[in-house]
């Protein structure tokens, strides 16, 4: 007899349908489960023969044959303990039930409990374009999963319980989807920055439009402190951003338990020691590295020179596609990575060149290797470039207090909700993401913009990339000022913040 079950399964983002059938004959006892299963899933017969017998059910004593469908992908993890123990139910008549419309994730424990699993959100995604209507997952699941509408998702919390909702004697009740949660974490505030106007003026810039920026100072000047505030002017996600970010947070097993969808933008900060794969993300089965954690959130790369080459270089193609493929034997996985990118270094090896007061030991060929390490074309991708001065006693020991995360917020989301009608249906939210084809006919620069564009363009060299960048800018300049158009003192703000293009 052949039992069937249905189940999902993942490949990097990518979610497919698996069948699960179950062929039970007699012979000598054999337990084979084959569908180019991982070694997780092999360890599942274990699981489900444990996990049957205490909870009262007879495990059949014969040859059993498990096939998990497609055969010509790869399946993964402990995801299939449940819908194995249903089908090998159904194949030895211990189960009568209809479950055709509903597929069925999670890991067993050898007391039949049913634990959480990674990757619900996409495969919940799929389940419902493949049309399933029902979806039992794991209850520290459940919230996540009933994000999707259309789809009736049930927590299951251990496998009599299943059973009893499947032969009817006591249904579950399913998840409901609850109301989206902005939760307001107790994030570091710009109130307890004082002085640094310039560079609070810049990281303003940078949120209003979704610019990278690269803070360049003498140690102690601030330059982390501020990068780890950007976080608390930043606009809230949409619903869409919400559900790609929580997607690839799900797949990598970075969501918290019992979470549905994330609430606030995220902010990764790596050391400099993370390796090019853990950057770009990797694996046999891919998983996405920390520039698509960052997603729609803040990539802050302290101590930029100290990261290796390779790393560095890593960041190039996904800054300017806002994807990152990687390529295995199995097939390519796509993850999206629209991230910021805010980095901090100090001028030279000792840190003290440029500074007012203190000297510099370094010689002028130890500071150029040292600003070397950053390569030309990174440097370029990078939208400002921001010099970060020593704060004056007066500014530290001053009564004055600065403003508030809250009210530059407010800046920063009047500009971005210009941005987001602006480019309704285009593809993109924010004028970091505009394309070269489309920059002259959104930008809109006057004459006179246009003019101190060319006369720059020409006295520093700019590049062709460099070029684009200062018209994004200077587009989220006009935007702060709720101008229409691009004027010359945009522009000119623009401008100022390419001052490391000319260094290097």
């Amino acid at each position: 007899m052949v039992a069937r079950t249905y189940s999902m399964g993942a490949f990097g983002l990518e979610a497919f349908p698996v069948e699960v059938e179950t062929d039970l004959s007699t012979g000598l006892p054999a337990f084979e489960v084959v569908g180019l299963p991982d070694a997780a899933v092999k360890e599942s017969r274990d699981r489900v023969r444990a996990a049957m017998k205490n909870c009262g059910f007879d495990f059949p004593v014969g040859r059993i044959v498990m096939n998990l469908a497609p055969a010509d992908k790869r399946k993964e993890g402990p995801i299939y303990d449940l819908p194995l123990l249903l089908s090998l139910l159904k194949a030895s008549g211990q189960l009568a039930c209809d479950t055709d419309g509903a597929a069925f994730l999670g890991e067993l424990s050898l007391s039949g409990q049913v634990r959480r699993v990674c990757g619900v959100l996409a495969m919940a995604v799929k389940a419902k374009e493949a049309g399933f209507k029902e979806l039992f997952l794991p209850a520290a699941n459940a919230r996540e999963g009933a994000v999707i509408q259309g789809l009736t998702v049930y927590p299951v919390n251990d496998v009599q319980q299943l059973v009893g909702h499947l032969t009817g004697k006591k249904p579950i009740s399913p998840e409901r989807p609850g109301p989206r949660e902005h939760i307001v974490e107790d994030m570091p505030d710009f109130a307890d920055v004082r002085g640094q106007y310039e560079v609070k003026r810049a990281l303003e810039i940078a949120a209003s439009g979704g610019h990278s920026v690269i803070l360049v100072g003498t140690p102690g000047s601030g330059k982390s402190m501020m990068a780890k505030r950007i976080p608390s002017i930043l606009p809230e996600m949409t619903f869409e951003e919400a559900l790609e970010t929580t997607m690839i947070h799900s797949i990598a097993g970075k969501l918290p338990e019992g979470s549905a969808l994330l609430s606030s933008r995220p902010f990764r900060a790596p050391h400099h020691t993370i390796s090019p794969a853990g950057l770009s993300g990797g694996g046999s089965s891919p998983k996405p590295g920390e520039i698509s954690l960052a997603h729609n959130g803040v990539l802050f790369l302290d101590e930029l020179p100290e990261f290796t080459r390779p790393a560095m270089e890593i960041l190039r193609q996904p800054m300017e596609d806002g994807v990152v493929t990687i390529s295995r034997v199995g097939g390519n996985a796509a993850f999206p990575c629209r991230f910021m990118l805010v980095a901090a270094m100090n001028p030279c090896p000792c840190g003290y060149h440029g500074h007012p007061t203190r000297p510099c030991t370094c010689s002028p060929r130890a500071v150029e290797r040292y600003q070397s390490r950053i390569s030309g074309p990174l440097m370029e991708r990078i939208d400002l470039h921001v010099q970060v001065l020593p704060v004056e006693f007066q500014q530290l020991s001053g009564k004055n207090t600065a403003e508030s995360s809250a009210q530059i917020r407010k800046r920063v989301n009047t500009a971005r909700q210009l941005q987001v009608e602006r480019y309704k249906g285009l593809g993109y939210s924010c004028n970091a993401g505009i394309p070269s084809s489309q920059l002259e006919e959104t930008v809109k620069a006057t004459h006179e913009a246009q003019s101190l564009l060319e006369a720059a363009f020409d006295r520093f060299g700019f590049s062709a990339r460099s070029y684009t960048r200062v018209l994004r800018v200077a587009r989220t300049i006009a935007d702060l000022e709720r101008s229409e158009n691009v004027q010359a003192d945009h522009v000119a703000e623009a401008v100022q913040y390419r001052t490391l293009d000319r260094r290097l």
